[in-house]
This record gives structure tokens, C-alpha cells and sequence, in this order.
């Protein structure tokens, strides 16, 4: 089946490349309901769905917080504040081959990774020390 580009995913998609904050689909949701209120919840969910599905997003599972959606599609590394749960790209060289190491040592077949490292944002340490 072939799938129509629509105006609800155009806004999806654009609400996603504009926020480039890892946002949730409600808070994509919260966004789009500005400039289009009649849009339902499940529109959005619909649509970041078949995004996801056709590579233009990626779905980013956070352990302990909703799903968020990346506007960057590449495999790469993310820090969460466990303070306020903000999401960032941070940038980290990757260790060769490590998908063909756990590969060998545990018998997965690997089809990605998700690596997140917890700490604490630059916003939130300055508040602390305020």
C-alpha cells in the first residue's frame, strides 16, 4: 500500500525538525494544536508512527519517561538530565565494532543500539549552585 504524504504528517514532521528536543508526542501534540486545533491525538500518534516507519524520524525509548522522537536518524549516543528528564545529542566515538563483540559474546543479532547516559544538564547544575 502506498502512503499519501498529508498535511497532518507535514506538521508532525515539521513540529519535530522545529522543537529538536527529543520532544514527546504529547508535547509535539501540545505544538502542532497551536496552529491546528482541530488536530486529534491520534493523528499525531498515527503519524509519528508511519514517520518512524518510512526513516524520516527515529523513536527514542527512554527508560522511565514516554517515548521521544529524534529529528537526527543516524545511530548515536544521548544524555538525559535525571533532574528535569531533558534529552540532548551528545557526541561520542564509537567503539569498532561493538555490535559484532556482543554479537559473538551473546549470540544476538544486533539491529541497533540506544546508548543514554544519566548526569545532571548545565541549567540544572546552575540552579543547584544559585
Amino acid at each position: 500500500m502506498i502512503k499519501r504524504n498529508t498535511v497532518q504528517r507535514a506538521l508532525v514532521l515539521e513540529a519535530v525538525l522545529r522543537l529538536r528536543s527529543h520532544p514527546t508526542a504529547d508535547e509535539i501534540y501540545a505544538e502542532i494544536s497551536k496552529i491546528c486545533p482541530s488536530i486529534s491525538r491520534a493523528t499525531v500518534y498515527r503519524n509519528l508512527q508511519q514517520l518512524c516507519e518510512q526513516g524520516e524520524i527515529r523513536r527514542r525509548e527512554i527508560p522511565g519517561s514516554p517515548d521521544r522522537f529524534d529529528h537526527l536518524t543516524n545511530d548515536h549516543c544521548h544524555a538525559r538530565c535525571t533532574l528535569c528528564g531533558k534529552v540532548t545529542d551528545i557526541e561520542v566515538e564509537k567503539v569498532p565494532d561493538m555490535e559484532a563483540l556482543v554479537k559473538d559474546d551473546h549470540g544476538f543479532a544486533i539491529s541497533g543500539m540506544n546508548l543514554i547516559f544519566d548526569g545532571i544538564c548545565p541549567e540544572c547544575r546552575r540552579k543547584r549552585n544559585d
